[in-house]
């Protein structure tokens, strides 16, 4: 790292170790290819985060004090769903159908034991949509993260940002199957790295250029 880059303000970018039998975890393989480039003035900085529940989020707050991002992004697989996922909303719970990479399998347990029930993204979700789409990549707006360790980061990133921050923007984004994963899980669709790269890119730079978001309908449960 060179002396110009590492006095430029930080984007902070996540993906997650491989989980459920998975060899590769797609959030991780393409959130590594955008270490420390340059996007609109700020330097990406990535991180890998553990698949699981408590650790995640110690993790994530640890990088967010290290790093004093302007932006938070995390990333997540989505294993059946066929475009990129922009999440709007992570609720304080933790309802897990397969253990963590540590054993772990909290059922009907909040996030944050006297937390809101649900924290929105501050992202400019509706914008980063258009962009997407004007790039000609398939994506949608989510209205569930689920309630695995995706859902818990998300709700653990909102939650810091809410107690200690006043302009850090956060937010999730759930993206599809490796084709190389998909080969695997019959009829599942797939969406090629190089496209996941090229959204984290315009999902960032609209992160970065917008504070207001724009209002058209939009949404999905998925």
């Amino acid at each position: 790292m060179t002396k110009s880059t590492s006095s430029m303000p930080c984007v902070l970018i996540t993906g997650f170790a491989p989980f459920g039998g998975e060899t590769v975890n797609p959030s991780w393989q393409a959130v590594q290819k955008l270490d420390e480039s340059i996007i609109m003035k700020h330097r990406v900085c990535t991180l890998e985060l553990s698949c699981e529940f408590n650790t995640s989020i110690k993790e994530l707050h640890q990088a967010i004090e290290s790093h004093n991002p302007k932006v938070v992004i995390c990333i997540g697989q989505a294993g059946g769903r066929s475009e990129i996922s922009i999440e709007r909303i992570a609720i304080n719970i933790d309802d897990a159908r397969i253990k963590d990479n540590a054993g772990n399998q909290p059922i009907d347990i909040p996030i944050e034991k006297n937390g809101p029930d649900a924290y929105f993204t501050n992202l400019p979700i509706k914008r980063v949509l258009q962009a997407l789409h004007n790039s000609n990549i398939p994506a949608a707006i989510s209205n569930t993260a689920g309630t695995y360790v995706c859902n818990h980061v998300m709700y653990g990133l909102m939650h810091y940002i809410n107690e200690h921050y006043t302009n850090m923007k956060g937010g999730f984004v759930h993206i599809p199957y490796l084709p190389s994963q998909a080969v695997h899980h019959h009829g599942a669709p797939s969406m090629s790295e190089e496209t996941v790269i090229n959204a984290l890119k315009v999902i960032i730079a609209q992160a970065l250029s917008n504070d207001v978001d724009v209002k058209i309908a939009a949404g999905t449960t998925h």
